[in-house]
């Protein structure tokens, strides 16, 4: 059930000018989801009454995507003045004056904060009755954070930023973690003595706890078990320490819901994707985007799946496939390369150097070695030979074949499409197929081969292959050419 006395803030206004990027810094994706995609997932988890979302730079694309992770969002554009303190200024005018409950706000680039540890915040929070509680941190380091000071009772005391802080403020290893939770009169009522009379020039929101603490309020923090929950990204470095962090927890869960997971250290899975017991992953392999692995699977080494669907039995190996569909106990790999739109049935296989495009290949169907199977159908137990092309495209517009079932194709075979092959219709080596063949028919090329006496003696004098020509046609004279 919602909780109708919560409302969260989502600060999601800042430039991210240290991550480098044409790509707004909570858009990069961790784990197949865009950065702010993991704080909206963990709002949701709270069922909060109002989701707040204050947005700046790159607005429109940021946006997009919000509403896209989380339609009940209210957007929040902040204005010309600088800070966290004027943002949460502007997202508690967008919550309804009848509100009367708490206010989270949480940073949009602290993408591993769970929505555990907010619900103990909040529990502890109502709890204790506080004006505001803190999540805070202890680190071995606290360089470049705002620092939490208390008294010597260990009450909360007030927040300083680095730049503003003292010799003695900085030696403090307790930080702020950015987290804060404040019951929504107080916090109104403290948001609007803000100045920006700072080292920065901004409204900063943590100086909403000094204003809370001189009114005689109570103020506490609690620190993460895990100092990393509270880490932000603020460049690529960061990004990829926290996309390693989120990728070995996935890993993790999945070993202990039944998965074998050989070389977790070379083994990247994102977190829609989906596998379910007994399933084995092998090191170097990639399983992305929404891709979902039936019962004693077997994929990789060095495999790539963005949105496939394989099913039971099978086995993907060295094969890099986006949008498709492998049928139970089928077979793909090594080297094979799967384009969007391949359906491969129930023990079929697509085998080494293959690729396959918008291909439907039947149950029991192989494509074993070094073809391209393009917009094509082909029927139940066929067999295509080796080095097979189906020539779709004409120059203008691609066209489609079908083969039937139980069609046996010789190597080096080229399908010009549009054509059709009847069930049960075989292909002789090198055969070009130009127009329909009918069931149960044999299709050949109707060039005869022609030998040529002498060629290489007359054409290549004084090579070592007209020598070895001439050297057998003496040891054995009577040897046709």
């Amino acid at each position: 059930m919602a909780d109708t006395q919560l409302a969260i803030v989502v600060l999601a206004a800042g430039q991210g000018t240290r991550m480098k990027s044409a790509t707004p810094k909570l858009l990069h994706p961790l784990a197949g989801v865009p950065m702010i995609g993991h704080v909206l997932a963990t709002a949701r988890a709270l069922e909060a009454e109002h989701v707040i979302a204050v947005v700046r730079h790159e607005r429109d694309r940021l946006v997009e995507v919000i509403s896209a992770e989380l339609p009940e969002s209210v957007i929040v554009d902040q204005d010309e003045v600088p800070g966290t303190g004027r943002a949460v200024e502007q997202a508690v005018a967008a919550i309804p004056e009848s509100f009367d409950g708490d206010v989270l706000v949480i940073n949009g680039d602290v993408p591993l904060l769970d929505a555990d540890t907010l619900a103990t915040l909040l529990a502890r929070h109502r709890a204790e009755g506080t004006a505001a509680t803190l999540l805070s941190a202890i680190l071995d380091d606290a360089t470049g954070y705002g620092r939490i000071i208390r008294t010597a009772d260990g009450t909360v005391d007030y927040i300083v930023e680095q730049k503003d802080a003292s010799d003695a403020e900085r030696a403090v290893a307790e930080i702020n973690a950015g987290v804060y939770l404040f019951t929504v009169g107080a916090l109104r009522q403290q948001l609007a003595k803000l100045t920006t009379d700072n080292a920065q020039g901004e409204k900063y929101v943590t100086d909403v706890v000094g204003l809370l603490r001189a009114e005689g309020l109570n103020v506490s923090a609690l620190p993460v078990s895990e100092p990393w929950l509270v880490e932000g990204v603020n460049d690529r470095a960061q990004l990829s320490a926290q996309a390693a962090r989120l990728n070995a927890m996935i890993i993790r869960g999945w070993q202990l819901a039944g998965v074998t997971i050989q070389d977790p250290s070379s083994t990247w899975i994102d977190v829609k994707a989906t596998l379910a017991p007994d399933v084995t992953v092998k090191p170097g392999t990639q399983i992305l985007g929404a891709t979902a692995i039936a019962t004693g699977a077997v994929v990789g080494p060095d495999t790539t799946l963005v949105d496939c669907e394989i099913g039971e039995n099978a086995e993907v190996k060295r094969t890099d496939a986006t949008l498709a569909v492998i049928g139970a106990g089928a077979s793909v790999g090594p080297f094979s390369y799967l384009r969007p739109g391949t359906i491969l049935g129930a023990d079929g296989k697509i085998g080494t150097f293959v690729e396959t495009k918008n291909a439907r290949i039947g149950t029991g169907s192989k494509v074993p070695h070094l073809s391209y199977v393009g917009d094509a159908e082909i029927g139940e137990g066929s067999n295509i030979g080796a080095g097979s092309i189906f020539a779709n495209y004409d120059g203008v517009k691609k066209h489609s074949s079908v083969v039937g079932s139980h069609v046996r194709t010789g190597s080096h075979g080229v399908f010009v499409a549009p054509v059709r092959i009847g069930d049960g219709a075989y292909t002789g080596a090198g055969t070009v197929v130009r127009k329909d063949i009918p069931a149960g028919a044999l299709a050949i090329s109707v060039a005869p081969q022609r030998n040529m006496p002498g060629w290489v003696e007359k054409n290549r004098p004084g090579t070592a292959a007209a020598e070895a020509a001439l050297a057998a046609q003496d040891s054995n004279p009577h040897e046709e050419n």
